[in-house]
């Protein structure tokens, strides 16, 4: 980073003098760091709200029309995210019918999958479909706000939040409070999410963060670094491919997916993480979280040619979907009334150092 932007993010005992040397070098704090709210104009995205944030060398979009998952992220100008070959949509008629929601889902650095299904679509034993991975993803948020300010501490906090509610008459009744954070000088983002159930029956509620990684950090050489003390192929294509799920090797027309679920280590704190790191570009991005929240995790790695991807995808509920809980009869529920509450942490590693600290606390969380 930049000389500034290293001040600003010195300890808090010299905030006051940090601010002070900052804003004597800029006329708008926008210089550096903003949030603004915006709306896209044409295509598939035609009319969708989405809030974009600055901070520093890294910018992203939250989708206010779409659960506001975080669709975009870059750092200093360079994509690290998935975007699938539909590109940038809103809310359309192929979002929550069956499997025609591979014709929305457009990757981005998350999306939330849920509350019903998570996985391939599905139809329980009264008929009713549910689509795959859900419907909370394409659901607008309301009451959305964002926020940019000089906290007590000094630092340049920017946020969104809203409201998302998936329902249904004489049906579930679940809503999602989301708060998405990051503070100038701190390549991180912090998304904060409460699910209440504000129906009067138990509710399933199956949750998972979709994160998606492409190109240019995706590339030949590049690596997925989790804590796996094992990983369960998903299925005989997975099984069957050669390649180890932390390699990353060039494009294949027509290569079928794999899909691996992951058991993780954890470490004293119960903290762990999952990232994709590039050596060649000296940069990797982790989505880090309480391993006690998710006690499923998944690893989508795609190599198909125009669907060159790594999904990592923290979960309270596995990837086999709500049919598979409801055999075992351990489908995930919440009380009515109640309320849960999940946090994921994305965050930016630059250098050859920071690498080498991501592989150092994986082995140290194996160990």
């Amino acid at each position: 980073m930049g000389d500034i932007t290293t001040v600003v993010n010195e300890s808090a005992a010299g905030a006051t003098s940090d601010r002070r040397t900052l804003q004597a070098h800029v006329g708008s704090i926008q210089q550096a760091a903003y949030v603004r709210p915006l709306q896209y104009q044409e295509g598939r995205a035609g009319g969708m709200r989405a809030i974009e944030v600055k901070n520093g060398p890294m910018r992203f979009v939250s989708m206010a029309d779409k659960a506001l998952d975080v669709s975009q992220l870059e750092y200093h100008g360079e994509n690290l995210t998935f975007l699938s070959k539909p590109g940038l949509n809103g809310r359309n008629q192929f979002d929550t019918n069956g499997a025609e929601a591979q014709r929305s889902i457009m990757g981005g650095l998350f999306f939330t999958c849920g509350f019903e299904n998570i996985g391939a679509p599905y139809t329980d034993a009264e008929g009713k479909d549910f689509p795959m991975h859900g419907r909370i993803r394409t659901t607008p948020a309301e009451h959305v706000s964002s926020d940019a300010y000089w906290n007590a501490q000094g630092e340049y906090v920017m946020t969104i939040s809203g409201e998302v509610r998936e329902a249904e008459l004489f049906g579930e009744n679940l809503v999602m409070r989301r708060t998405i954070s990051t503070v100038y000088g701190r390549p991180e983002i912090v998304v904060d999410d409460v699910v209440t159930n504000e129906g009067f029956r138990d509710e399933p509620l199956m949750w998972m963060y979709h994160c998606n990684f492409g190109w240019p950090l995706l590339a030949e050489g590049a690596q997925v670094i989790i804590p796996s003390r094992h990983a369960e192929p998903r299925n005989e294509d997975a099984a069957n491919d050669p390649t180890p799920w932390s390699e990353i090797g060039e494009p294949v027309p027509n290569k079928p997916e794999s899909v691996y679920i992951h058991t993780l280590a954890a470490g004293e704190d119960g903290r762990s993480f999952a990232a994709v790191a590039n050596r060649a570009m000296g940069l990797g991005v982790s989505v880090e979280f309480d391993a006690a929240d998710f006690p499923y995790f998944m690893q989508w790695k795609s190599v198909a040619s125009g669907d060159y991807v790594v999904g990592l995808e923290p979960a309270n509920s596995s990837v086999r979907g709500r049919g598979y809980h409801e055999r075992r009869g351990d489908l995930h529920t919440i009380a009515p009334g109640a309320s849960e509450h999940k946090r994921v942490t994305f965050r930016i590693h630059e250098g050859d150092d920071a690498l080498d600290a991501l592989e150092r606390r994986r082995a140290e969380l194996l160990a």
